[in-house]
């Protein structure tokens, strides 16, 4: 069996601390370890090969990065250049899995679910197993706990094997609707979960999507390794129709099972579902951080790098981070992606970026901005290295605050120790370098008539993001 993660999820509902550079999956909400960790160490009760990611394109080295972190270097990352929904992305994956493996059996996950019982998803995904070895589709149904609106529906038909015929997908109900639901026991939760044979999932997709499955081919047959990474090729992957396992087969297939499973499942799909999974307090409150609270109930607040108080409030979201706070009632929480959206079109770098930019050598966080200058932090992992490159429009001044750095300029490579300063001229052809085994901390003072991130030229890049 090879597990599939899919991690190409932006996490607009959990914004400010969810970004589009860095979404909720890679994020510690609920555990010390983020999403995606939890979602490749509860793999452990199973018995399966090398797992495949297939994220962003400007997700891989973090990936990379929070696999190795848990000890798990063994791993496929497949890169979208863009999203194209969950179908194709299965697709290349499920073709990716048959160049390993004769016909395995995909066990298909989101990267940012909770499942607090591990245990009950073991034994679901087992029973799961005999179904997909003898050609189902199967998908888990959660059992549900409450006549909730914000989910699809699944309704079970006659048993087989270890779990149900699917007799139909229903759509996000009303609230009287969903009692129904719950009151029938017939139903269960859409959780977005798969298990099948490889090549049953592309023989079933391609009778009901020919050309998909046809653009899914010549895409991974062009994919190429990228430094470890297999990059899909963007004009073969942009003639796939976005679209979703559920409409483009699930609903549409007579090979569909349902699995029910119990395990404490949610797709932390807003503020308030992480309030409800989150420990609460004797008023009923989830709080993270510094935070003061007097008379105040049944509210979620979260503080990233300041106190934050709370007085005389009930069923609210707070959340603050370096770069933005946001206040919305609970009951509401779903409608920040309209803030979003906002963001997105008057071009904000907050719908992006948190204040902490996070690249494969390392971070950098913006301190200050200012008419004409910048400045940041600048953290490099022990032996990593920025890219060889050159800027258009600004200088740059360079003082060590911690370690050792190695820097080139033009001709020149030379060392600077704690204390000790540099200045790249407009122009310069430059780059830094952390030779020591501790971290490297330098302050960047940007200075000049431009200081977009988008001006920079990459002569070098051990990352492969050079221009040139």
């Amino acid at each position: 069996m090879i597990p599939v993660i899919l991690s190409g999820g932006s996490g607009t509902r959990l914004w400010p601390l969810s970004r589009k550079m860095y979404p909720k999956q890679f994020l510690s909400l609920l555990h010390d370890e983020t999403m995606l960790q939890k979602t490749l160490l509860r793999l452990d009760g199973l018995q399966h090969a090398a797992p495949v990611v297939v994220c962003n394109d400007e997700h891989r080295f973090i990936v990379a990065e929070q696999a190795r972190q848990i000890g798990i270097e063994d791993l496929s990352i497949i890169l979208e250049p863009f999203g194209r929904n969950t179908a194709p992305a299965i697709a290349v994956a499920a073709l990716h899995a048959l160049s390993l493996q004769d016909d395995p059996l995909l066990l298909v996950l989101a990267a940012d679910h909770e499942i607090a019982d591990e245990d009950a998803f073991c034994d679901s995904v087992k029973r799961a197993r005999t179904l997909a070895e003898a050609g189902k589709l199967v998908t888990f149904g959660i059992v549900p706990t409450q006549a909730a609106t914000g989910y699809g529906y699944i309704r079970r038909g006659a048993a087989e094997g270890g779990g149900y015929r699917v007799d139909e997908f229903v759509e996000k109900p009303d609230v009287g609707t969903a009692k129904a639901y719950l009151a029938s026991g017939d139903y269960y939760w859409n959780s977005g979960m798969f298990m099948f044979r490889a090549s049953r999932y592309l023989e079933e997709l391609e009778r009901h999507n020919t050309e998909m499955v046809a653009h899914c081919r010549q895409a991974a047959a062009d994919m190429i390794d990228d430094i470890g990474f297999l990059r899909l090729p963007e004009e073969a992957f942009a003639r796939c129709e976005s679209d979703s396992i559920d409409y483009a087969l699930m609903e549409k297939t007579d090979l569909a099972c349902v699995v029910p499973m119990d395990a404490g499942w949610s797709d932390i799909g807003s503020w308030s579902s992480l309030w409800e999974q989150g420990a609460r307090d004797a008023s009923g409150n989830t709080i993270h951080g510094d935070v003061m609270t007097t008379d105040t109930a049944d509210s979620f607040v979260h503080a990233e790098s300041r106190l934050v108080a709370a007085v005389g409030v009930s069923d609210l979201v707070i959340v603050e981070t370096e770069d933005a706070v946001l206040v919305a009632d609970k009951t509401r929480a779903q409608e920040v992606k309209q803030i979003v959206e906002r963001l997105r079109q008057e071009q904000r770098e907050e719908e992006n970026f948190h204040r902490i930019v996070y690249r494969p050598w390392g971070s950098f966080d913006s301190v200050d901005a200012g008419d004409g200058y910048k400045v940041k932090r600048i953290s490099v992992k022990p032996g990593a290295r920025l890219s060889k490159q050159m800027h258009h429009h600004r200088a740059e001044h360079w003082v060590v605050v911690r370690g050792t750095a190695r820097v080139f300029r033009n001709d020149e490579i030379f060392d600077l120790n704690e204390n000790e300063s540099v200045f790249i001229p407009l122009g310069a052809t430059h780059y830094l370098e952390n030779p020591g085994d501790g971290p490297l901390d330098v302050i960047e003072v940007q200075s000049g008539a431009y200081l977009g991130e988008d001006d920079i030229v990459r002569f070098d890049d051990i990352y492969g993001r050079s221009d040139q």
